[in-house]
């Protein structure tokens, strides 16, 4: 009787010590981190009021931010700017036409903000993205991306912009950028808004190319919006993470798993003051 009474204690204690692994399991932190800001976030801000925009930034906590413009600045009046309240800039974003024809303005410029990658965002095109659009978009994204790489040591990184997922082959003409850069010059970030607005699955698409994307524009869009190519839609459409239409746990799962070192929150409406730090808590809400 002792010994079958023994062995019930010690079956019952390994299955109390098995479902508290569980919980301790499933309460650990999905994004163990703190989000960083894409500029264009406070653009409304910056273009009245540089330093008490990067103060309010710094106030919600962000330390890490990629600007897509030097509001009227030099990039060393920048960098004094987000050093004094403990900023980093880790992404630098360009103009196609300035990769193209200013690469080394660019490349000094991302230096001293002391970023490390250089980002591009969206194609000059007319009409329907088309597959000569990407060819010639893929002959610059290889010559630039090397150049930036062997020269200056920085990362150039494309980012979508929702026209470029137009069926191609078995696939789309997004899959022909990736599969035809070269990965040791040209990496990718993914912003899951203009990935999900043309009918993608931001989730499945860091699931297939992995390594390739260095870094996420971290953005929801209400639900019932109706969706298209066009790369375009109303700002006020977005809302914070979590609120909207995309499957934010499943991006981050999958993010996780492919190593993605930055993640910007960008929110293009008139509500950042609210819907930001909505964001944030959000994000820090998300467990495994």
């Amino acid at each position: 009787m002792f010994f079958k009474n023994k062995i019930k204690c010690l079956a019952l204690a390994v299955c109390m010590l098995s479902v508290a692994k569980g919980n301790a399991q499933s309460g650990r932190k999905l994004f163990p981190q703190h989000p960083g800001v894409v500029s264009y976030t406070y653009r409304d801000f910056f273009a009245k009021d540089v330093s008490g925009t990067i103060d309010l930034i710094a106030k919600n906590g962000f330390t890490d931010i990629e600007f897509s413009n030097l509001f009227g600045k030099t990039a060393a009046q920048l960098r004094a700017l987000i050093d004094a309240k403990g900023i980093k800039c880790s992404s630098f974003g360009v103009g196609y036409n300035d990769l193209e024809n200013k690469i080394d303005t660019v490349a000094q410029n991302a230096k001293t903000l002391g970023a490390q990658y250089v980002r591009v965002a969206g194609i000059p095109h007319k009409g329907t993205f088309t597959l000569a659009d990407a060819q010639k978009a893929v002959e610059l994204f290889n010559r630039q991306g090397k150049y930036l790489k062997e020269k200056y040591n920085l990362t150039f990184i494309y980012h979508d912009h929702g026209f470029e997922f137009e069926p191609y082959e078995a696939g789309t003409l997004y899959d022909y950028i990736v599969q035809n850069t070269d990965p040791k010059y040209v990496s990718f970030e993914l912003d899951i808004l203009w990935a999900f607005f043309p009918g993608q699955d931001p989730a499945k698409l860091i699931d297939k190319y992995g390594s390739r994307y260095k870094a996420l524009h971290l953005k929801d869009i209400k639900k019932g919006i109706p969706s298209n190519m066009s790369g375009g839609t109303d700002g006020n459409n977005e809302t914070a993470l979590g609120q909207g239409a995309i499957d934010i746990p499943a991006v981050m799962k999958a993010a996780k798993k492919a190593h993605i070192k930055h993640y910007y929150i960008e929110d293009e409406s008139n509500r950042v003051i609210e819907q930001v730090p909505q964001s944030i808590a959000y994000l820090n809400s998300l467990e495994e």
